[in-house]
C-alpha cells in the first residue's frame, strides 16, 4: 500500500466515523471533551447518557491502558449538552499517530466546536503537588511524531497551521473563572509530551525544567494539534498525579496515577459544571 493510499483510507475512515457519531448522539454537541486516566468519574453527573464503545468503531483499537474506559458517552451536564471521549488510545501502545488522533478529527466533522482535553501527568514545577490540577498554555512536544505528518488532507486544514493559540485564550479564560467560582485553584504551566511508556528519566526531567516546563505526560499534544488545524478551539488540563522523576524520592507507578487522579476528578468535575455552560456559547 502507497503512503497515498494509506492517507486516503485513513480520511475515509475518519469520515465513517464522523457519521457514526452524528447517527448516534443526533446532534452532535457543540462541545467535548477527553478523559484521561482515572478521571471517568467526571461522567458521573451526566443525564441521560447515551454512549458508542470503542469497539462499534471500524478499524478503532479497543484501549487496553488501566482507567481507560473505551467509548463515547453524549448527554447533559448542568443542562448543557457535552460529549465526552472516555479513554483514547496513545502512541506508546503502537498505533499510528492517524489513529491517536482520528477520534479528534472525527468529532471535529462531526461538528464539534470546542475541545477540553485532560490527562494525567507528572509535576515537574516544585509548585506542583499530587492532586493539584493544571491548565495548559503551551506545549512542549517531544514525542519525535507529529499527527500532521505525511500526505496533506486539504479537508482538515492548513498544511502549516499557526499553534501559537492552540490553547485559545477564550477557552482558558472560561476554565479559569469555572475554577474561581467553584473555589478550586486552577494552575497554569507549559505540557512537555514524550512517547512514553516509560517514565522520564530525571535528566529528562531537568531538560524540560530548565526549558520551562511544569508538567510532563505521555497524551494531549496530538490531539490539540489535530484540533487546531480543523479549527477547534481547544483547552486542556493536566492533573498532576505524581512528581516527576528525581523531584521527590518516592518512586512513580500507575496504580498511583489513578489513584490520584480518581480524587481529583471531583474538583476537576466542578471546574466543568461550571465551565460547560460558557464553552457551548462561544
Amino acid at each position: 500500500m502507497t503512503p497515498h493510499s494509506a492517507n486516503h483510507d485513513g480520511a475515509d475512515r475518519v469520515a465513517r466515523t464522523a457519521e457514526l457519531i452524528k447517527k448516534t448522539f443526533d446532534p452532535v454537541p457543540r462541545v467535548a471533551m477527553i478523559l484521561g486516566s482515572g478521571l471517568g468519574s467526571v461522567t458521573a453527573s451526566i443525564d441521560a447518557p447515551r454512549t458508542l464503545p470503542f469497539d462499534r468503531i471500524e478499524g478503532f483499537p479497543v484501549t487496553r491502558v488501566a482507567g481507560h474506559a473505551g467509548q463515547l458517552l453524549c448527554g447533559e451536564l448542568v443542562s448543557t449538552p457535552l460529549l465526552v471521549q472516555q479513554g483514547r488510545v496513545h502512541y506508546y501502545e503502537g498505533h499510528p499517530m492517524d489513529m491517536v488522533v482520528l477520534l479528534t478529527r472525527a468529532l471535529a466533522l462531526a461538528g464539534v466546536k470546542v475541545l477540553v482535553v485532560t490527562n494525567a501527568a507528572g509535576g515537574v514545577s516544585p509548585d506542583l503537588k499530587a492532586g493539584d490540577l493544571m491548565r495548559l498554555t503551551d506545549h512542549l512536544n517531544l514525542m519525535g511524531a507529529n499527527p500532521l505528518t505525511g500526505p496533506h488532507n486539504e479537508n482538515y486544514g492548513p498544511r502549516f497551521p499557526d499553534l501559537s493559540r492552540a490553547y485559545d485564550p477564550d477557552v482558558g479564560a472560561i476554565l479559569d473563572q469555572a475554577a474561581s467560582d467553584s473555589g478550586h485553584e486552577l494552575h497554569t504551566g507549559i505540557y512537555a509530551a514524550f512517547s512514553g511508556p516509560s517514565y522520564e528519566t530525571p535528566a529528562e526531567i531537568r531538560m524540560v525544567r530548565s526549558l520551562g516546563a511544569s508538567a510532563v505526560g505521555m497524551s494531549t499534544v496530538p490531539e490539540v494539534i489535530a484540533a487546531t488545524q480543523m479549527g477547534v478551539r481547544a483547552g486542556a488540563i493536566s492533573c498532576i498525579a505524581n512528581s516527576a522523576a528525581g523531584m521527590s524520592h518516592q518512586g512513580i507507578s500507575h496504580d498511583e496515577v489513578l489513584d490520584v487522579t480518581a480524587k481529583a476528578s471531583v474538583n476537576l468535575a466542578a471546574i466543568l459544571e461550571k465551565a460547560l455552560p460558557r464553552l457551548h456559547a462561544l
